[in-house]
Parts: structure tokens; sequence; C-alpha cells
């Protein structure tokens, strides 16, 4: 097997290739600190995503569905390929051995592979909202969403099984473990333009095509109402007319809901398309080298210029939660609200603690007063007494729910 041909993977690649890489202290320094930072920052918020979306009731959308799967995705590609970057620019050798060559090698493509799916998927389902709105109604569903993200990883899962066959450790020249590929590079060109194809070239062209029939819709053309708006406008509207308010039901009728659905189809469709793009731009410069170096005898493997390539690969999977944060008030909002849960569930049970020892106090002086009353007051004052404590009572009750 030749020396370098592990670097043609669009994962496995050991940056430090030879001793004058490992010799350079601010390679390593760089190298480090920047994939610690990048993957640090992808993986918590890649986890605030999936605990937003299963923990938000009105997060559960299909949308936000292909979502999770794109950070889980993205997850697996940080922990699997970004993690063990940094002990392999620090000790220079593969220190995982035999077992964690094929479940890394494994790891990684298969988070690769199913978020580019997982891209594709939401750019279907955006189409299929926007232009084909009736249609969404019974295309577009939260358990059709879980079906096809089921699909599309069963689907990868399976793919890359291919890689448990391909890879290995060996020791080069210098006595280094690497982990490699099993057989010469140019056999490995064909499954190299397989997934250029599949999981790069064929995404972007459909993204391409559907957000632009998208963008002629929201923005060329008038929007054909929602479906939901008009049924929810009708009921209303049936309900004013029992009640004799026509007046009321024409001004319901004239509220430019219709418009604020459609400013957020608008922002939605737009947030998508920026993490399109980002996958496009963020990838290319890593897909490009690893296909231009399957055809050359001699491949160009320049250690900065590599490691430029996985920062761009590292940063499109840590990039995504900040882009649905700046450009998403529903995620803004769902953040914030898990970032002060905990404080908020302490000041809860500190408050529930506190007005439940202060309704057992005034329930046990309510009592004694009670039975003092009876020997004394006649009945009318006892019934007057008995509604002023169900109304403290009755207010305690409410500021503990």
């Amino acid at each position: 097997m030749e020396n370098s041909s592990k670097f043609d993977s669009p994962t496995n690649i050991s940056l430090a290739n030879n001793d004058l890489v490992y010799s350079m202290v601010e390679y390593k320094v760089i190298s480090v600190f920047l994939v610690l930072f990048i993957c640090g920052i992808g993986i918590i918020g890649n986890i605030m995503v999936v605990l937003v979306v299963f923990i938000t009731r009105d997060m559960r959308t299909p949308t936000n569905c292909y979502l999770v799967s794109l950070a889980v995705a993205d997850l697996m590609v940080l922990v699997a390929a970004g993690l063990p970057n940094v002990s392999d620019s620090l000790a220079g050798t593969w220190i995982y051995g035999h077992a964690g060559c094929l479940g890394i090698t494994y790891f990684q493509y298969l988070g690769i592979n199913a978020s580019s799916c997982s891209i594709t998927a939401f750019t279907v389902e955006r189409y299929i909202a926007i232009c084909h709105p009736m249609r969404a109604q019974t295309v577009c569903t939260v358990s059709r969403a879980k079906r096809i993200i089921a699909v599309v990883w069963i689907f990868t899962s399976i793919y890359c099984m291919l890689w448990f066959f391909l890879v290995d450790i060996h020791v080069n020249k210098t006595q280094q473990v690497e982990c490699g590929y099993k057989v010469s590079r140019n056999l490995y060109l064909p499954i190299y333009l397989t997934d250029f194809a599949i999981f790069y070239v064929i995404p972007l062209f459909v993204a391409t095509v559907l957000y632009g029939l998208i963008g002629r819709v929201l923005f060329l053309s008038p929007i054909p109402h929602h479906p939901e708006s008009t049924t929810e406008r009708w009921r209303e509207k049936s309900s004013k007319e029992k009640n004799g308010s026509q007046a009321d039901t024409n001004k319901t009728a004239n509220r430019p809901r219709p418009k604020g659905a459609l400013s957020s189809r608008k922002q939605v469709t737009k947030m998508l398309a920026v993490v399109v793009i980002l996958f496009a731009l963020l990838w290319m410069p890593y897909r490009t080298l690893v296909l231009v170096n399957s055809f050359m005898s001699n491949p160009y493997l320049d250690a900065w210029f590599l490691l430029f390539c996985r920062i761009c690969v590292y940063a499109n999977s840590a990039i995504n939660p900040v882009i649905y944060n700046v450009m998403s008030q529903k995620f803004r909002t769902a953040f914030k609200r898990l970032c002060k849960c905990g404080h908020e569930d302490t000041q809860r049970r500190s408050m529930y603690m506190t007005t439940n020892s202060y309704s057992m106090v005034r329930d046990a002086n309510n009592t004694g007063a009670e039975k003092k009353d009876k020997a004394v007051l006649q009945k009318p004052a006892v019934l007057a007494k008995q509604t002023s404590i169900g109304g403290i009572e009755g207010e305690l009750y409410y500021s503990v729910v």
C-alpha cells in the first residue's frame, strides 16, 4: 500500500504526515486549539438542538425532526473525526488500535453521509410544504418524517459497512502506526466517485432545483393560502355567526394572518437555504482535493492545506446550531429556555416548599380559630370565616400552580 493512500479518505487523514510536521510546535498548537474550539462549540450546540426539539412540544415539527437527524449526524462527525484528530496531532501515531480504526472510520462516514441525506430530506419537505400545501397536509407530517429519517439511517448504516473491509492499521517506514487502506489507492477511485456523486453532487443539484422553485413561489408569485389558516378562519367565522357578531367576523377575516405565516415560511426557508449553501462551500475544498488526488500519481498532501480542509469539515458540523439561533426566533427562545431551565426549576421548588409551609401554618391557625369561634360566634359568622379561608386557599393554590 502506498504511504500516502490514507490521505485520500475524507475522514482518515493523519495531518501529521512526517517527522517535520511532528516537530512543528506551532502546527500542533494551532491544530489542537482550532479542533477543540470548533468541536466543543459544535458538540454543545448540536446537543442543545436535540434537547429543545424533544423537550418543547411546539418544536416537534417535520422540519425540526430532520434538523435533529442532521444534529445527530454532525455530532457523530465531530466526535468520531474531530476528537481523534487531536490525539493524532499530539501523539503523531494511531493510538486506538485495529478496532478503533474500523469503528472510527465507520462512524465518520456514517455521520457524513447521514448529514447529507438529512439535508436532502428537509429540502424536499420544504418544497412540498410551500409549493404543494394541500398535499403537505398528508405528506409533511411528523410520523412520516420519522419514518423517512429511519430509512435514511438504515441506508447509510448498511452502505458504510463497506469500510469495515477497506481499512486497517499498519506501520510505516518511520515505525509509526497508521490507520489506512488495505490495498492500493487506485482501487478506491470507484468508491470516491460514488461518494462524491451520491452524497455531494446529487444533494446539491436537488437543493438548487428545489430552492429555485421555492423561491419562485415565495418571492415572485403570490402564495396560496395555507389550508390550516383557511380552516381556522372558517371556524372563527362560524363561531361568530352563531353569536350574531358579523362585524367581528369581518375583522377576523381581514387580519393579516396569512402574511405572518408567509413571513415565517420565508424565514425558515432562508435558514435552511443557508445551511445548504454552507454545506456546499465548507465541503468543497476537501471533496475537490479527494477527487483530484484520486487521478494524480503524486497527490497534493500539504499538511497546512489538509488542516484547512478538515477545519472546514468540522465547522460545517458545528455552525448549524449557530445559524438556527441567529435566524430562527423559535430556536433562539427555546435555547434560552433550555439554558435557564435548571435555575427556574430551583426557584420553582423553593417557591413550592415555601408556599406549602405557609399553607400548613395558615390551616393550623384557621382550624384553631374555627374551634374557638364555634363556641362563641353564631352560624353566619362561621360561614363568613369559612368563605374568607376558601378565598385565601384558592389564591395559594393558584400561586402554587
